[in-house]
């Protein structure tokens, strides 16, 4: 039976781990291996790695980091940054990877997801989805780099247009929302579910367990990604990896279905 996934994103900067505010403010949180070692313990659902450098600075992906850390990891390991060809796809996904996410190489080059889906599987590429409001009442755009270049492109068009080429999976990524804690963009996210029927996650807002809670209760089966909710504690954002235990996480499901 298909469920909700809770899913900590971690974000990966001149080789250690770090937690953005709006894609900026980098703070150093650790060691990537380290932390994957104790999301081992905890018994994530899965786990996201996005190297933030790597499409902003032309690099390669990290080939030597992925590997150790698809070694390390006894649960399902999401990377994205800099990918831009289908051999990066098939190389990544050779080192252990289960799923490849692809952000503005996609939007470069919409036609490189069916090339990757037509030779790795649909199921083994995310299209992650970076979105900026501008203006005001409120415009949501896509963005690239690092939310600094704008695409006047729709999200949720976006996500039609990545379905109809294969992707297996849509990650939206509210920029605004990265690091505030405030919780998800609902509006936004609900744009997205209506325009697709892929597997859905989402990232940016998260600040506690009830946001999570009250996204599976609108949204049902989703993926509920967070970065800060996972890796800071108290009021100070202490650093502590911390990730709800297999008990308080059904609780959590079955309440907000529940409702």
């Amino acid at each position: 039976m298909l469920r909700p996934r809770m899913i900590p994103c971690l974000l990966v900067h001149d080789g250690g781990l770090v937690k953005t505010v709006g894609f900026s403010q980098p703070k150093y949180v650790g060691d990537p291996l380290n932390a994957v070692r104790i999301f081992n313990e905890k018994e994530v659902d899965e786990l996201m790695v996005l190297d933030i450098d790597a499409s902003r600075l032309g690099k390669e992906p990290d080939y030597k980091m992925i590997g150790n850390l698809a070694n390390e990891c006894r649960m399902p390991l999401c990377y994205g940054g800099g990918v831009k060809s289908v051999d990066q796809v098939e190389r990544i996904i050779g080192l252990g990877v289960e799923k490849v996410a692809i952000s503005s190489g996609a939007i470069a080059r919409p036609e490189l997801i069916s090339e990757a889906a037509a030779r790795a599987g649909s199921q083994s590429i995310a299209v992650v989805i970076d979105v900026k409001v501008f203006g005001d009442p409120g415009t949501a755009e896509v963005v690239v780099m690092n939310g600094t270049q704008r695409t006047r492109l729709d999200p949720a068009a976006v996500a039609e247009q990545m379905q109809e080429l294969g992707a297996g999976e849509i990650v939206l990524n509210s920029v605004d929302r990265d690091g505030t804690m405030s919780g998800y963009d609902m509006e936004l996210i609900g744009s997205v579910r209506n325009a697709t029927s892929l597997p859905l996650t989402v990232l940016g807002g998260a600040g506690s367990m009830s946001d999570i809670g009250q996204l599976i209760k609108q949204y049902g089966i989703i993926g509920a990604a967070a970065g800060s909710l996972f890796v800071f504690k108290g009021k100070f954002r202490a650093v502590l990896i911390n990730y709800p235990s297999r008990a308080d996480k059904d609780a959590l499901i079955e309440g907000a279905r529940k409702q």
